[in-house]
């Protein structure tokens, strides 16, 4: 699993830390405020989907990308039969949430493998994600090795 060259200056063995839940690199630059170390703007979902894409990528999977519950579900309407193996889907998306895209993607397909993600992995929705027909749920930030137990268990 490999991240890409962010161009701010943070160093490759940060890198490798990046996403573990509160952590920030310890250089000369940072000051006595305490914090997450995310002092930038930054589009989290994105950057989770192009994550996850170079992590499957890498395991040899070939992955499409659709930003929300609305395009995944027509995606996946008009897509052929046997064409997507595996949904990984976010619980919280815009316009259509996880749990909606999940039920219309089991209305299309009864036997569509789906793994849920979020980062708030609380019981209930764990609970809800899997009575809606889920396979697995994965809590982010992602560890690499979780996302491919997850997708090998499902897709076999």
């Amino acid at each position: 699993f490999h991240v890409r060259d962010n161009g701010i200056g943070m160093s490759r063995e940060f890198q490798e830390h990046l996403f573990e839940s509160f952590t920030r690199e310890e250089t000369s630059t940072v000051s006595g405020i305490q914090g997450t170390g995310l002092g930038m703007a930054i589009n989290v979902s994105h950057m989770v989907q192009e994550i996850a894409m170079e992590l499957l990528s890498n395991a040899g999977f070939s992955v499409s990308l659709a930003d929300d519950g609305d395009v995944a579900v027509e995606t996946l309407r008009t897509a052929a039969p046997d064409q997507f193996d595996l949904v990984l889907m976010d619980i919280t998306m815009p316009d259509m949430d996880g749990i909606q895209a999940l039920k219309k993607i089991k209305e299309i397909d009864p036997n569509a493998n789906i793994i849920m993600c979020s980062a708030m992995g609380q019981q209930a929705m764990v609970i809800e994600a899997i009575q809606s027909g889920a396979k697995d749920f994965i809590v982010k930030p992602f560890q690499a090795e979780r996302v491919l137990e997850a997708v090998k268990k499902v897709v076999g």
